[in-house]
């Protein structure tokens, strides 16, 4: 499976791969945004992974093994692509505007795990904010829907 994804995201035109289903293709995008926002600080700690792993699990259904797999994917799409492209173009094509604003809600989540919000992290949102075509009120609403949580205030 994970080749098969990759083949698919990275257009290796290899015809006799199988294609892959709407939904991994989906799962595969949404993980490599979650895994940009915990690497754009150049740190990946193992609260930010295991933040990935349960976010995955919960939004796809996924097993643990499965969710391992998914990020491992991820990680090797991410680190042969140039772009994020690609990844919101999925996103942008199979989802509503209210579950591109959950994506974004965990990416804000991955954000402040360590309690900050850095500029490279800043910059991000807002980069993803444009590429998932979200307004600027529709950003600052899931962060600061994100921050209440953290500081359990009522939305």
């Amino acid at each position: 499976m994970l080749n098969r994804i990759k083949q698919v995201l990275l257009g290796s035109g290899k015809s006799t791969a199988p294609e892959q289903a709407p939904h991994e293709r989906l799962e595969l995008a949404t993980c490599v945004l979650l895994l940009e926002a915990a690497r754009i600080d150049d740190e990946f700690t193992n609260d930010e992974r295991r933040h990935i792993l349960h976010a995955v699990r919960q939004r796809f259904e996924l097993r643990e093994e499965e969710a391992e797999e998914l990020l491992e994917a991820a990680m090797e799409v991410r680190d042969e692509s140039t772009d994020l492209f690609r990844f919101t173009a999925e996103l942008n094509g199979r989802l509503t505007q209210q579950e591109k604003l959950a994506v974004l809600e965990e990416i804000w989540r991955i954000f402040y795990s360590d309690g900050t919000l850095d500029g490279h992290e800043d910059h991000l949102a807002h980069k993803l904010r444009n590429l998932l075509n979200l307004n600027h009120p529709q950003m600052i609403e899931s962060k600061m829907k994100v921050l209440n949580e953290l500081r359990g205030q009522p939305e």
